[in-house]
């Protein structure tokens, strides 16, 4: 174990030893080969391995922190790290250009944690082994069982029944988040509570209390609540015996002699 991992919890120890379901072939299955090892000694999860020719050969590493964080700095010290141990190996028999990433908002999805995280939002998947003689879906990402995913589809063509879909993950040769405004809202918040972590990790922020609770913006029952109250109270709150009926009332018992013996009341003037 290394510096860089030995203070790693339980949780994200486990999360880095997690291997991943959809895989690179060829050129980039060689890379993965190199990669994944000084990222997971480094504390960090190989994400996706992407080599394209576009000006030239570039190789850009995904990778993340076991929280599905990622900074600038992260990128530069895997860079530092892989960049000797790539050149030692030599896996790409060209020049090429290492770039070093985040996976992004609309991030693959590689391992069985990626697809039951994300359940519920909507992904678009090309598969390597063809399902019913198709090879591209796009739909809502439902339950993950096992070794397979459900896909609530919204591509349908013309005259197609509209059914849920079983995949084997292994099968699949890519799949991704579809950028919408529930995934950014999401990020954004997943972003804020990893900034705020970080910041009392670091002592840049006082810690929560013991006894504090997350709020919950979805659940409102505050003035609910006190509504109720008040109705407890009112309903509670006894009659009052001293008005100035009751006043009146009583004297005029008094002169009929209805009564046996005379209350006081001391605001009898009013």
């Amino acid at each position: 174990m290394t510096d860089e991992t030995a203070a790693l919890t339980e949780t994200d120890l486990e999360l880095l030893a997690e291997p991943r379901l959809v895989v690179e072939p060829g050129m980039g299955a060689r890379v993965a080969a190199v990669a994944a090892p000084v990222l997971q000694g480094m504390g960090y999860r190989l994400v996706r391995i992407k080599i394209s020719g576009e000006l030239g050969c570039t190789v850009q590493i995904m990778a993340e922190r076991p929280d599905g964080t990622m900074q600038l700095e992260d990128c530069e010290a895997i860079s530092r790290a892989l960049s000797p141990v790539l050149d030692v190996a030599d896996p790409i028999e060209k020049a090429y250009r290492l770039e070093v990433s985040s996976p992004g908002i609309d991030r693959p999805l590689v391992r069985r944690s990626d697809f039951a995280r994300y359940e519920g939002h909507e992904i678009k998947i090309e598969m390597a082994v063809p399902h019913e003689g198709r090879k591209r879906f796009r739909g809502l990402l439902g339950a993950l069982d096992g070794d397979t995913i459900r896909l609530q589809r919204e591509d349908n063509r013309k005259g197609e029944a509209q059914t849920d879909l079983v995949l084997a993950i292994e099968d699949i040769a890519d799949a991704r988040l579809v950028l919408t405004d529930e995934l950014v809202a999401e990020s954004m918040r997943r972003g804020k509570l990893a900034e705020r972590d970080l910041k009392q990790e670091l002592g840049l922020a006082p810690p929560p209390p013991p006894h504090a609770k997350r709020s919950d913006p979805s659940r409102d029952s505050k003035p609910k609540a006190k509504i109720k109250d008040k109705k407890a109270k009112t309903a509670k709150k006894p009659a009052p015996t001293n008005t100035k009926d009751h006043r009146l009332a009583a004297a005029e018992r008094r002169r009929l002699g209805l009564t046996d013996s005379p209350t006081t009341d001391s605001s009898e003037g009013d």
